[in-house]
């Protein structure tokens, strides 16, 4: 298993310093933040011939997340433009060999109608969701790279909560396109066992999200990280496990201390993790 920090958490500044401190820390890939693709191009440029992109998180029209996430939208002229988005970040993944695209399909409670009893809202965005995904897997694979679908926690999203949701919607789709995201913090939330769910789940889990309880970053709370890498390690996993989090401390100096402390807290889990 490998380690990612996404480029915002990276406690310096320029693209080329960002990559070169998580090198010069043990971390094996940049996780970008989606925005514009042409943003994107230049920070894959500076970061490549220091460290691979892993993913990107996340959509962009415009540059920007708001408008992005609309996937299961009524009006098609708001899905269109998301999906249409994630085939451009899906492209740029492909270019600079990520792994791939890391997709909320919304976020909130659900904006179709309830059409009961002939169909719920939940029935409504399944058929939504998995027609996005119809579109993006295949697509994902004609560029060489994959589709990452998340499930979040109740507090984030009505939708789709538990890891086997997720897993659900991927195999209805049915694409060499498509896996899941695992994210510890949502988990912890949602699911009963974590280290159970990995293993139910495991095939499909193509890419990992890292935070504790706290949603900051690992070692901070009570997650069992060794527990949950063990499991991971027993399906088979072995991709890229990406900070996603807050990092504690008041000044920019603490929290470089305090990632550097999370970073080594991670890589002694793993290794613990047999």
């Amino acid at each position: 298993m490998k380690i990612a920090l996404q480029n915002g958490l990276i406690p310096v500044e320029g693209n080329k310093d960002k990559a070169k401190w998580a090198k010069d820390h043990g971390v094996d890939a940049i996780e970008l933040s989606a925005t514009k693709v042409e943003t994107m191009k230049q920070q894959a440029d500076d970061m490549l011939p220091i460290l691979p992109i892993s993913t990107v998180c996340g959509n962009s029209y415009n540059g920007q997340w708001e408008g992005s996430f609309e996937f299961l939208n009524p009006d098609l002229k708001k899905r269109r433009q998301s999906i249409d988005a994630a085939r451009d970040i899906i492209k740029f993944c492909g270019q600079v060999g990520a792994l791939g695209q890391i997709v909320v399909p919304i976020f909130g409670g659900p904006v179709v109608p309830d059409l009961s009893p002939f169909k719920t809202p939940i029935e409504i965005e399944d058929e939504l969701c998995i027609a996005m995904l119809r579109e993006l897997g295949p697509w994902a694979v004609e560029n060489k790279t994959q589709v990452f679908l998340e499930a979040l926690n109740r507090y984030e999203m009505h939708y789709i909560r538990k890891q086997s949701d997720a897993v659900r919607l991927v195999k209805k789709a049915d694409s060499k396109g498509l896996m899941i995201l695992s994210d510890f913090f949502h988990m912890h939330i949602e699911e009963t066992n974590t280290p159970a769910a990995f293993k139910e789940v495991g095939p499909h889990i193509g890419a990992v999200h890292l935070a504790d309880n706290t949603r900051l970053e690992p070692g901070t709370g009570d997650i069992d990280f060794v527990a949950g890498f063990k499991a991971l390690k027993s399906a088979g996993f072995k991709n890229y496990m990406a900070y996603e989090c807050g990092i504690s401390g008041e000044t920019p100096g603490d929290k470089a201390k305090n990632l550097a402390k999370s970073l080594q807290f991670v890589k002694d889990a793993i290794a613990k993790a047999g």
